[in-house]
Parts: C-alpha cells; structure tokens; sequence
C-alpha cells in the first residue's frame, strides 16, 4: 500500500469514527430523579441525593457536542483566559436596582429588582401570584418596556383581571406563548427591561424528550432563559407551582438556577397573603412581606404585628406576645398555650408554627431548672395568624405561656417576652433587642421580660423591663 492509500484508509477510519460518534451522540440519554434532578447512567431504586425511591425517569439528553462545537467551547475558554482577574481588581460596585412599585415587594427582594436577575415565584392555586404580578408589570410598564408571557390563561382572561382591578393596560405588552425559543426570539425583538414567565411548569423547548412540566423541560426551559436574562440584563420573573407539602414543583435543580426563590403562601386568614424569600443572592433570606387581598388587588399592609395582636379584651390564661425579627424587621406575634390532663399513657406533644421537638426540649428544661412538671400533661402550642416560627427567640415566651396555662393563670395583657432558653436554664441574648423593645412600646405595651444581654442601656419610655438570667427568675417575675 502506498503513501496516498494510506492516507485514504486513514481518512476513511476518521469519517468512520466521527459518524459513529456522532450516531451515539444522537440516542444519548440518561436516567433522572424526577424529585432532585439527579442523573444517572442506569436506572436505581432509591435517588443517592435525595434518597427518594422509584423517582428515576428515562429521559432524552439530546445530542451531546459535535467536534466543532468541542473546538469553538475551547477556543471560547482560552479567549476567557484573557480576562482573569484577582479577587481586589473586580468591581463591587453595588447592582443597578428599580422598585416593583410595592414597599413590602421591595423588601423581600432587597430593595427592589436587580437588572439581570431571575427570580421564582412559588405558591398555590389562589395564592395571588398572577394577580400580584400583573399589578406589578401594569406599574413598571409605565417607565420601561415590559412583556408578560401567559401559558396557561388566554390574553382575554388576563385583560379581564386587569379591568376588574383597575389597572393601567395601555402600555404592558401580552403574549400567548409556551415556547421557551419563540418567547426569547420575541424578546429580542421588543427588548424588554422585565419578563414575567406564566408559569413554568407549560414551557417547554424542542428537541428534549419530556412532556412540559417533566423534570427534563422544566430544567432546560428554566435554565435557557434563565442565560438570556442574564445575557440581556432583563428581569426575569417565573411563576412556579407546588406540591401539596407546599415545596416547589419540579426538579431541585430550578432553585439553583434562579438567584431568588419567593414563595407566596395564606395565613390563617384568608385575607392576608404571606412572602418570603427563600434563596435571595441580592438581599436578605427570610424578608417577610404581608399583604392583603382585595377586590382591588394585592394591597401592602404597613403595619403587619397589628394582624397578629387581635386578642380578646378579656384576659385568659395561657396568652402571651413575643416579638420575632423577620429579615429586617421586628414583628409582634400571640403565642397560645394549652395544657390539659393526658388520658394517654404517651402524653402529646402538638405545635403549630413551632417545631415539635423544641417544645419538647423547652418542657425538659422547664422540669429541671424550673420545678414544673408537665410529663403527665399533654401540652398543646400555637402562633396565632399562621406564622411558622424560625428563630429561638419565642423560647422564655413558650414556656411563660405553658406555665400560665398550667396554673390557670392569666399573663398581664400588657406583656411581652422574649429571649431563647439554654439546656442549663440560662436565658440567652437575641439579636435585634433594642429594636423589639422599640416595637413593642411602639404598639402600647409596657412590661417586657428580656435576657439581662438584652436590657436597653436607655430607657425605652412607657416601657418596663425586667431582665432575666435564668428561667428561674423569669417564673418569679410573672
């Protein structure tokens, strides 16, 4: 064989290669945890990450990146070498913000949207997220262009809301669309500054093997707008649903793609609405925003600690108010206890706002430094208005309340209490004290028991404190 068969043989083995590559590439697919996302080569009984069982779905990767491709990502890696920099030469200057138009929407996302940004709204069915959000582009689309993208109600639904709650229509731009493509290829065209997503559980993108709302399309349709936000500095505002545990819909891997997770849930109070941020890179995690539903729309309520404070005027055992810091802000919360004779032979241990095994903690520590026993009571606690309680805080003022309830005996109305409880007894500082105290002064309140950390160093006027170092003082004091 001479020097040009060679070659030829060679050329034909290359071609031959790169066609079987490329025909392998094409049925590329994998298996994928339809709770976390995870992949694997082969399908398992149990998820490794989230040790789900029976959750792993065959899907279609699509085809995996063609020699060309490899080359043109390396020469892209090699021209970002260009660009290093040290950590003292990047620019911290702080990102370019515009207000929602709502102060309590402001706040849980920090101050306001980050150009750039993908944020994810979560919530059930009546929540109020479209509602909210449509109230919130009729505003922006005033100073800026603003797009809203329906995928599960017509245009004629929405314009109906937006009639029936007043609102400034003649500038919002509406599209009817579940394309994830057709909807950036719009985008370019009108270059909008925001982009509402309704929902993303309908999106889907052509060439992934999995119906809209499957792990696979939620995934790529997330993630592929996501990267055109970020390209184009529009905001970019997803609506997402969840399950029946009220934990978002879909793959795990969504709430690591966008920069903030918000979800939007019901008090105990059908009127109000509840927002919390879950996952903000631009701002405080756990910012609280209350708002009110009207027929009007989604109405801000300045003043939430006077939703939570509608006691009865008459005094009644086992009632007490704590003051929890949410995010940025103090808020004035009713803790409930009651404690009855068990008939059980296992005593319960029931809360609602409050996890479970603290109170069981809090009742160990009240046996031993405090000298009240409760193993033959069943003990039952409650945080009036649906508040989910997240911080140690409401330690002194649960045990005050099972206490008071105990004994029959009613705590002053004009009470608060707060401070966490250590295993030893000792009452242990909270951050943020001086500003409880304030707030609760603010709304009419006069005695409050505090960890001695926490005694203002000035007086607070109108205010009584007693500060307390052990749980054994704080039961003298009331």
């Amino acid at each position: 064989m001479d020097h040009a068969e060679q070659l030829d043989s060679i050329y034909l083995r290359k071609d031959f290669t790169q066609r079987l590559f490329m025909a392998k590439a094409k049925s590329r697919k994998a298996y994928v945890c339809t709770e976390c996302g995870s992949e694997a080569a082969k399908w398992q009984g149990q998820c490794p990450d989230c040790k789900a069982w029976n959750t792993y779905k065959e899907v279609n990767l699509g085809p995996a990146a063609s020699p060309s491709i490899a080359a043109s990502n390396k020469a892209g890696f090699a021209g970002a070498l260009s660009e290093l920099k040290t950590l003292s030469e990047v620019d911290v200057e702080e990102a370019p913000r515009f207000s929602s138009g709502m102060t309590e929407f402001d706040r849980v996302l920090g101050g306001g949207f980050v150009k750039g940004s993908a944020v994810l709204i979560g919530g059930h069915p009546g929540a109020g997220k479209s509602t909210i959000l449509l109230q919130v582009l009729c505003h922006v689309a005033q100073s800026m262009n603003a797009l809203y993208v329906s995928g599960e109600e017509s245009l004629q639904q929405i314009a109906a809301r937006a009639q029936r709650l007043g609102l400034p229509t003649n500038n919002l731009k509406m599209l009817a669309e579940t394309s994830a493509e057709n909807i950036v290829t719009v985008a370019e065209q009108e270059k909008p500054g925001i982009i509402v997503i309704d929902s993303i559980q309908v999106m889907y993108m052509n060439g992934v093997d999995s119906v809209p709302g499957g792990v696979g399309q939620v995934k790529e349709s997330a993630a592929f707008l996501t990267r055109y936000a970020k390209q184009s500095g529009t905001v970019l505002l997803i609506v997402g649903h969840v399950t029946k545990d009220n934990s978002l819909a879909g793959p795990m891997t969504l709430s690591h793609i966008i920069d903030t997770q918000i979800m939007l849930g019901n008090t105990d109070d059908s009127r109000f609405r509840m927002m919390r941020a879950t996952k903000n890179r631009f701002g405080q995690v756990n910012e609280l925003g209350i708002f009110a539903m009207t027929e009007t729309g989604m109405k801000e309520v300045k003043n939430p600690s006077a939703i939570f404070l509608s006691r009865t005027q008459e005094a009644t055992s086992g009632s007490i108010i704590s003051v929890l810091w949410e995010g940025t802000r103090p808020l004035l919360v009713e803790i409930q206890g009651l404690v009855v004779e068990s008939q059980l032979g296992n005593p319960r241990r029931v809360t609602v706002g409050v996890e479970q095994n603290r109170l069981a903690m809090l009742l160990a520590i009240l046996t031993r430094h405090g000298g009240i026993f409760t193993s033959d009571q069943d003990v039952f606690l409650n945080v009036v208005g649906g508040v989910k309680i997240t911080e140690t805080s409401a330690d002194l003022a649960s045990l005050l309340t099972v206490v008071s309830s105990l004994r029959d005996t009613p705590l002053p109305q004009d009470l608060v209490a707060f401070g966490e409880v250590g295993l030893a007894g000792e009452i242990r500082p909270v951050a943020n004290g001086q500003e409880r105290l304030v707030e609760a002064a603010k709304h009419g309140f006069s005695r409050a028991i505090v960890p001695a950390a926490n005694q203002p160093r000035k007086p607070i006027p109108g205010l009584t404190v007693i500060a307390v170092k052990k749980l054994s003082e704080a039961l003298e004091a009331i």
